[in-house]
């Protein structure tokens, strides 16, 4: 019987390398745009994925004002936070979010795609939106992503 064993890789700490990205979110979807940080932020499109370390890169996210939902959306997608209190639950549309911050329509779809544990809290730190084409990251030289 042959028993040629395999080893998992699992990535160290000193093993990681993270790039930085800049994806231009003008005229793209919500979600498909917010699937795909998620995905760079969390480091499985890398061939050295391990689910429980960060591997992944840093994203900057740029034209979040300009950001495009399907169909009715705009306007019939509610967007919920509740005070803590009774009666304090406080809902507002993708149009009425947009007037005021438009970055966190991209936060909110990107922090709902991450795990919610330490990990995903940390992962999100990673993630940097910005509603206008200006971003402060240049030192970094981030290399420019496009999504379909």
């Amino acid at each position: 019987m042959n028993t040629t064993s395999f080893k998992t890789y699992s990535a160290k700490p000193g093993d990681v390398e993270q790039a930085w990205h800049v994806v231009d979110a003008e005229n793209v979807v919500v979600g498909r745009l917010a699937a795909r940080v998620a995905t760079i932020l969390r480091g499985k499109d890398k061939p050295e994925y391990t689910p429980h370390m960060d591997v992944g890169d840093y994203v900057v996210v740029v034209n979040a004002d300009k950001v495009r939902f399907t169909g009715k959306k705009e306007t019939d997608k509610k967007y919920f936070r509740h005070s803590g209190y009774p009666g304090g639950i406080r809902e507002r549309t993708p149009k009425e979010v947009r007037a005021t911050h438009p970055e966190r329509i991209i936060e909110a779809a990107v922090k709902g795609m991450l795990p919610r544990t330490k990990l995903g809290r940390q992962l999100y730190k990673k993630l940097h939106v910005y509603a206008g084409p200006d971003h402060p990251h240049e030192a970094q030289q981030p290399q420019t992503l496009t999504i379909d």
